[in-house]
């Protein structure tokens, strides 16, 4: 059998192993780098269960090495095939803060940047609401539109660039690729600040490299236009500057300076036509076109396209618009599967723990290592060995009941540790609900503890509540983590494990459909109280038990929960590109998940649920329960007549909630943008 050397540290431990095609042989990918991609280029991507290879240029090589690591692992793995821009769910999963594509590869001399490297200029074109692909772009304003978000990569100095036309859900989900690339390529060693259009800094409006200018001739007086106008060897300017509009349409075969140049003639011809300074341009390649754009055409078609179980539109006249039927039930031949998150290492090495405290760092006794306080931020050193070198993770850990004084002294004590350890470690900053697998690994067989509010600090602790309520749950990594939940029976959850401590005792409620691993976790929660607990299972509960609830309530009791055949599914309905569509968010869901603007859909096998954002629009709200009905009355199972349930943002019932951990009924209450930008 043919073995790699690289071959035999594959599948020995959680976690995802890249390596890239170069030369005709293999060479691994630095861990901080999984998920960013040369275009030119081929790569093979393992994990313990399951090994992917994407395949581009020099996917020969690849599907060799594929099949060689097939057979080095016993033929047990799955191989996927995948492809740019069409990769599989499954693969997605692997990637929840987006998928970053480079320009080059090995053969025009590319290599993955040396994490901590100052010396990048890279402009990202970020797109995808449930799937996020950073694409690298030419770098010069000429890329840029009004309709999405991009991030201009300096190395020290990252800059989020964010178009009028682009809605709050695309612009966190654009902050979270900037922060991985801070947190991962740079190890936390670069600021983020949050541009939008018409506000952009000195700093980023002398990095444009756009040049030289294009001859324009009148081809048309007023509209309404004709579509055949459009020359595809030709760049044009849409004229509407007396509503501060202007377009300049992009030919797919004009040649490249006519390309580059487009946004800086947009420019001149407005101070040419003594037009606003604040007449917005919007530059459209073809097949990029916009909806306003559209509408100066009497005739304009769109090449008819349909994605996911969805209608796709040829648009017409502005005011017809023919709906084309899609057969929903393409969507049950994409298969979902919980993504595996990438481990540095078992969780063994050293750690040490602080709290911030008056502005500094505090140690918090090794005892209590695990237990985290909403009221409080920690800093985590973490320690280990990788190829007979030390390396250093630093996770700063923030409650969401921290004032922005810790917050703010948090980052400024994490960089002073990196500092003082000659910028060595690695620094991930990790919000409360949000802990990574590997951080949860570290306390070694005992669940992480995350404590609703209050502190740690001596002295300063809040007084418990008499009654308290822990929800256990098990990671798709198989770590534990037990969160303090609102005591109260709607709480309460068929597929996990509760702790209850009242002042009538203390008890360890097992739904039907609890692991394991979880009933041993709720011994350390115990044992963490104090006192004994009695164990209670769900359907056998006392009358102490509701009495210390408040009462007995509804509360999620599914019976698809108790022995899941098939996991729950989570999709998104939206209609923001023109077309009602619809997309499956990938690997493990969460409540983030939720884009208020859209209506989801949630498939938990025994009924479906559809959730409305209060933002979603007419479309969304009137097609989401046709394609919910499509779906199930295709489902090759044979699930027709299924329940299909309407719900609301803010009124979710537990039924619903129950497929999210931990969930948080005041988490809309607060900006989701004012949250991520806090972590810049």
């Amino acid at each position: 059998m043919v073995s790699h050397k690289e071959f035999e540290t594959a599948g020995k431990k959680p976690g995802l192993q890249a390596w890239r095609i170069e030369n005709m042989d293999l060479k691994p990918v630095p861990k901080a780098l999984i998920g960013n991609f040369f275009t030119g280029d081929a790569y093979v991507h393992g994990q313990s269960r399951a090994f992917v290879y994407c395949s581009q240029d020099e996917s020969g090589a690849a599907a060799i090495f594929a099949t060689q690591l097939d057979d080095f692992l016993g033929g047990g793995p799955v191989q996927f095939r995948e492809v740019q821009n069409n990769e599989s769910l499954t693969f997605q999963g692997y990637f929840k803060s987006g998928i970053k594509y480079q320009q080059g590869g090995v053969a025009s001399g590319f290599h993955h940047v040396v994490t901590n490297d100052a010396n990048v200029k890279r402009l990202l074109h970020i797109k995808g609401r449930r799937t996020i692909r950073a694409t690298e772009v030419a770098f010069s304003w000429a890329s840029f539109n009004q309709g999405d978000c991009f991030i201009v990569d300096l190395g020290k100095d990252i800059y989020q660039w964010c178009g009028s036309e682009c809605n709050r859900f695309e612009l966190v989900k654009a902050s979270q690729v900037a922060i991985d690339i801070r947190d991962n390529e740079r190890n936390g060693r670069a600021t983020i600040q949050m541009v939008e259009e018409g506000a952009e800094p000195q700093a980023l409006i002398d990095i444009s490299d756009a040049s030289g200018s294009m001859k324009s001739t009148i081809v048309a007086e007023s509209s309404p236009f004709k579509q055949a106008m459009l020359n595809l060897e030709e760049c044009y300017i849409l004229d509407n500057g007396v509503d501060q509009n202007l377009f300049v349409w992009k030919g797919p075969k004009a040649n490249t300076s006519e390309r580059k140049a487009a946004m800086s003639a947009a420019q001149q011809f407005i101070k040419d036509k003594g037009y606003s300074n604040k007449t917005q341009i919007q530059v459209l390649p073809a097949g990029g076109e916009t909806t306003l754009f559209k509408q100066f055409f009497s005739d304009w078609k769109d090449k008819d396209q349909t994605t996911g179980p969805t209608k796709a539109y040829a648009i017409g006249r502005i005011a017809k618009v023919e709906k084309v039927p899609f057969d929903a039930s393409t969507l049950h031949t994409n298969h979902s599967m919980a993504a595996q998150h990438g481990m540095v290492d078992d969780g063994k090495g050293k750690v040490q723990i602080w709290r911030v405290e008056g502005g500094d760092k505090v140690a918090v006794d090794a005892s209590s290592y695990g237990q985290f306080f909403g009221g409080d931020c920690y800093l985590i050193l973490y320690s280990y060995k990788l190829g007979g070198r030390e390396q250093h993770i630093i996770y700063t850990w923030s409650g969401l009941k921290c004032t922005q004084d810790e917050l703010a002294a948090s980052a400024f004590l994490t960089v002073k540790l990196d500092d003082s350890m000659g910028g060595a470690p690695v620094q991930v900053r990790v919000t409360q609900g949000q802990e990574p697998a590997h951080l949860m690994s570290l306390f070694q067989g005992k669940p992480m503890v995350v404590y609703m509010g209050g502190t740690s600090r001596k002295g300063g602790q809040a007084k418990s509540a008499a009654t308290r309520l822990f929800h256990i749950r098990q990671s798709s990594s198989r770590a534990t983590r037990a969160v303090e939940v609102k005591p109260l029976a709607s709480s309460l959850n068929t597929n996990d494990v509760f702790v209850l401590k009242s002042p009538g005792g203390t008890f360890v409620w097992s739904g039907v459909g609890a692991s394991e691993e979880e009933m041993a976790a709720s011994k350390h929660i115990v044992a963490t109280l104090g006192g004994s607990a009695s164990n209670v299972s769900e359907d056998k509960e006392p009358d102490g038990f509701w009495l210390a609830l408040g009462g007995k309530n509804e509360y999620q009791s599914s019976k698809s929960l108790q022995k899941t055949v098939k996991p729950p599914r989570l999709f998104g309905c939206s209609n923001k590109t023109g077309r009602l569509i619809v997309e499956e968010v990938p690997g493990d869901f969460q409540q983030t998940d939720l884009a208020t603007d859209d209506v989801m859909l949630l498939d938990t096998w025994d009924q479906i649920f559809i959730w409305i954002g209060n933002e979603a629009n007419d479309e969304e709200k009137t097609g989401a329960p046709k394609i919910a009905k499509d779906y199930v009355d295709s489902d090759p199972s044979g699930r027709k007549g299924l329940p299909i349930v309407s719900i609301k943002q803010g009124a979710e019932p537990p039924t619903f909630t129950g497929w999210f951990q931990a969930w948080d009924h005041k988490m809309w209450e607060t900006d989701p943008l004012d949250k991520i930008r806090s972590q810049f």
